[in-house]
């Protein structure tokens, strides 16, 4: 079960990380060179692995600033690929396009697992792994890719790349309709997110715990990752009852899922270090605005805060 060992990386705490301010957005602003550098070295006393969306201006920045400053980051480096595919279960509506964005979309893709492979060769030394793509099978999303297409990319990574290879989803598909792709990769990696399913905080461990070992009992000889696991503070009541998240209960669900990893050896991403602004809806309490250990002024929430008080 240990699959620090089974990917030959040392132990260590891992975050997922998009640097994206106030104003900023991908596709538009992007953070500038010296407020990645802020954030990573808040970072890099307490995490060691870092995953990374995107082959966009802020993963290339990001990927500089750890070689330039001499960090002791390793970095799990994604390819995000856009819908290939019209998905009209996507219940925001967002799944749908035209059969020219789909064409344009199909080469988009090839070129950011294109850029995927040629950072992976440039950066051998801090990318300690590759995923081809992030949440784009499952029934609920706006960016669908068959599994045929992600099979396609994965064996085009593995040819090109040294790194292993994996794709990151929601621990549900790999239960009833990934077996083929699992076959393909490296290792498997599993998103949870109790708080999204209407678990309250008494229930939040035992559900994640259930949903590893559900995709690890299927797959038992495919080391497993989770990629993504956390606990937003803020809800407007959009799919989160706003009754359940706060910072208290944030810093409850980290500490127990922490110290379940580690004593496990589970690789395991939280989701994520900081709050981003640009996503979800414009409200502010939108709950995709709200997943961070810190917020968007970089100062830390309540699961993370006793590790940078002055101890004097």
């Amino acid at each position: 079960m240990n699959t620090f060992r089974k990917l030959n990386i040392t132990k260590g705490r891992a975050l997922c990380y998009s640097g994206f301010r106030e104003g900023q957005q991908p596709g538009g602003i992007f953070p500038a060179y010296d407020e990645v550098k802020e954030d990573l070295l808040i970072l890099h006393k307490h995490w060691k692995y870092l995953r990374l969306y995107d082959c966009d201006q802020h993963a290339e920045t990001v990927l500089k600033i750890i070689r330039n400053e001499k960090l002791d980051f390793k970095v799990m480096l994604g390819a995000f690929i856009e819908a290939e595919m019209n998905n009209f279960n996507c219940p925001w509506g967002g799944g749908v396009y035209s059969e020219k964005q789909l064409k344009k979309n199909l080469i988009k893709n090839r070129k950011q697992i294109e850029k995927l492979i040629e950072w992976a060769n440039a950066y051998p030394d801090i990318i300690f792994s590759l995923s081809v793509g992030n949440e784009a099978c499952v029934d609920w999303t706006d960016h669908y890719v068959p599994e045929c297409r992600v099979i396609e990319f994965v064996k085009m990574v593995k040819q090109n790349a040294r790194q292993p290879v994996t794709f990151c989803e929601n621990y549900v598909p790999w239960l009833y309709k990934l077996d083929k792709l699992a076959k393909e990769v490296d290792f498997i990696s599993i998103h949870t997110y109790p708080v999204w399913e209407y678990k309250h905080i008494n229930e939040a461990l035992a559900y994640s715990r259930e949903n590893y070992h559900s995709v690890k009992h299927k797959f038992p000889k495919i080391p497993v990752v989770i990629t993504e696991a956390g606990w937003a503070t803020n809800s407007n009541g959009r799919g989160i009852n706003p009754e359940n998240v706060n910072q208290e209960y944030q810093k409850i669900y980290y500490e127990m899922l922490m110290d379940w990893v580690d004593e496990e050896n589970i690789l395991t991403f939280f989701f994520e270090a900081f709050d981003e602004s640009w996503k979800g809806s414009p409200e502010p309490l939108e709950p995709e605005k709200h997943w961070g250990l810190f917020h968007i002024d970089r100062t830390p929430k309540l699961a993370v805060k006793s590790l940078f008080e002055n101890k004097g």
